[in-house]
């Protein structure tokens, strides 16, 4: 069966179509398609990190989170990372480490997030986008794995994140 796409959003897009798996079995799949995104571990110094206290309306809550954004079409992770430091953290990083990526649904969605540890940051002027309501603060090592123990941070791409670089 072809791809039919069932809904064109600016940010998604959800196709049906039935698949045979490596064991025969037939399945309709419902998949998300992403373009994808960038996440950034910002490190102020080797023990103090940036982290964002952001309301997701979706869940209608705040969370604690890592910056992170969508690629913008034929952006590279890189650029995005670049990109959505300075917007959502007022920072900006002369160097980028990339760490790897993750699936974070695979079982219904293609995106796939790319993550950075950026570091020696500088002070830009930045305008927060007025559909992100965000509070930036200073966070040391402690803190993180208080607030990770403690269930405030809840956020897979964060977690998953600090993971990598050893935090968690």
């Amino acid at each position: 069966m072809k791809n039919k796409t069932v809904f064109k959003g600016k940010l998604i897009n959800v196709t049906v179509k039935k698949v045979r798996l490596p064991n025969g079995y037939t399945v309709t799949l419902e998949t998300i398609k992403h373009r994808g995104a960038a996440l950034i571990i910002p490190f102020l110094s080797g023990d103090r990190v940036i982290l964002l206290k952001q309301y997701r309306p979706v869940i209608d809550s705040y969370i604690y989170e890592l910056p992170a954004g969508t690629l913008d079409k034929g952006e590279s992770p890189l650029s995005c990372a670049r990109r959505e430091i300075i917007e959502e953290t007022g920072f900006a990083a002369k160097k980028f480490t990339y760490l790897g990526k993750i699936f974070p649904v695979p079982g219904y969605s293609t995106e796939c997030i790319f993550i950075y540890k950026a570091e020696d940051l500088t002070a830009r002027e930045h305008v927060a986008e007025a559909d992100e309501v965000i509070e930036a603060g200073v966070f040391t090592r402690a803190d993180i794995r208080k607030l990770f123990r403690s269930g405030k941070i809840v956020d897979a791409k964060t977690i998953s994140a600090f993971a990598m670089c050893g935090w968690l």
